[in-house]
């Protein structure tokens, strides 16, 4: 039996960065640390739903915790003279504090102030996490499904860096009442190819029926290493 990898988990350390990056003295402040991490990304899920995030990454250093928020819509999260991200801010800082590890709540040396980073990103068609939330948007707004996937996958192959698109759709569909799955394919999606740029994305639609997921698959062409392909030329 074969085993379904996630597309990120299975490129780490080879073409992809991890998405959280601190070290931890000890076991305790491991497992805190990623409770935190869990809670920080949960409650920015819920927080920025529909502000087009492509990524959230967290970095640690003796001073401040960093969060960095990848965004084709900046200026929604930033909002008017910065008061969006300092309130951003605020709200992340209150979450941090609210955790309760194992060792019990932070102690004041653990407190590090949140720092919060927001980039733009260019071309959001070729991003899966967007491409996920257009789908659940079309799909709230009550549109068919078979048109929502098809003039999506029509807008994610216009762009120029995209060389495949897969995306599946499961549930209550059109409001019928046993569940199914679609699925529409454009172009070369190699899964099993380390090298391959593939951006995978989870997403929910919420119906009054029941809830819709959806799932994207994006590919970018291959990634070569710069050393080896100066080497060998």
């Amino acid at each position: 039996m074969t085993h379904t990898v996630h597309p990120f988990a299975h490129r780490l350390g080879v073409i992809r960065d991890w998405k959280s990056r601190w070290f931890a003295a000890t076991p305790a402040q491991y497992r805190t640390q990623v409770m935190v991490d869990a809670a920080i990304r949960r409650f920015l899920k819920k927080r920025l739903r529909g502000s087009y995030v492509t990524s959230v990454e967290i970095e640690r250093t003796q001073k401040a915790i960093r969060v960095l928020i990848k965004t084709s819509r900046p200026g929604l999260i930033i909002g008017r003279g910065g008061e969006g991200s300092v309130k951003l801010t605020k709200e992340i800082q209150d979450v941090v504090r609210s955790i309760k590890g194992p060792a019990g709540p932070p102690t004041i040396k653990d407190m590090r102030p949140v720092k919060l980073d927001i980039e733009e990103i260019r071309s959001p068609e070729s991003q899966s996490p967007v491409v996920a939330y257009m789908v659940a948007e079309g799909l709230e707004k009550r549109q068919t499904f078979r048109r929502v996937l098809k003039q999506t996958v029509e807008k994610v192959m216009a762009n120029r860096d995209v060389q495949g698109v897969r995306i599946a759709v499961s549930g209550r569909l059109g409001g019928a009442e046993m569940s199914r799955q679609e699925e529409i394919k454009r172009g070369r999606v190699p899964l099993q190819t380390i090298r391959a740029d593939i951006d995978f994305a989870r997403e929910q639609a919420y119906l009054p029926y029941g809830v819709i997921g959806i799932k994207v698959w994006i590919y970018r062409g291959e990634i070569f290493d710069d050393k080896e392909t100066t080497t060998r030329n």
